[in-house]
């Protein structure tokens, strides 16, 4: 076991939950945007690293998938990152299509405003 702290460490180690699972965001390499937030286990993880496009583990079916699969709308993996103690993964993806199962390029399509009490605004 190494000294070093693992936010110093050049070393790949995610740090799954107790439930298996590393939630992953996916932002569109051309303008940073955020595009989307799924969860990975480690075989989602391994596949992703081996194809080079995205999977995620869908919590709901209990079952690994391949972003676009059905949709037509794929992820090709440009990079990936991990935070500073490896508990959460980017995605730094090409999108084809809309990234949200809505149609909508992102699924953060939402703004709440405070300024005068919660406000919840649609934008695209």
């Amino acid at each position: 076991m190494s000294d070093v702290p693992i936010e110093e460490t050049t070393r790949f180690a995610p740090a799954f939950g107790a439930d298996g699972l590393i939630p992953a965001v996916a932002t569109d390499a051309a303008d940073g945007r955020l595009l989307m937030l799924a969860y990975m286990n480690e075989a989602a993880l391994r596949k992703t690293i081996e194809t080079g496009e995205a999977h995620y583990w869908s919590r709901s079916r209990g079952e690994l998938w391949r972003k676009g699969a059905t949709s037509g709308h794929v992820q090709r993996v440009v990079e990936i990152r991990t935070d500073c103690d490896q508990d959460a993964i980017q995605l730094v993806v090409e999108q084809t299509g809309p990234a949200c199962h809505t149609d909508r390029r992102s699924c953060f399509y939402r703004i709440v405003e405070t300024p005068d009490g919660l406000k919840l605004i649609f934008k695209e």
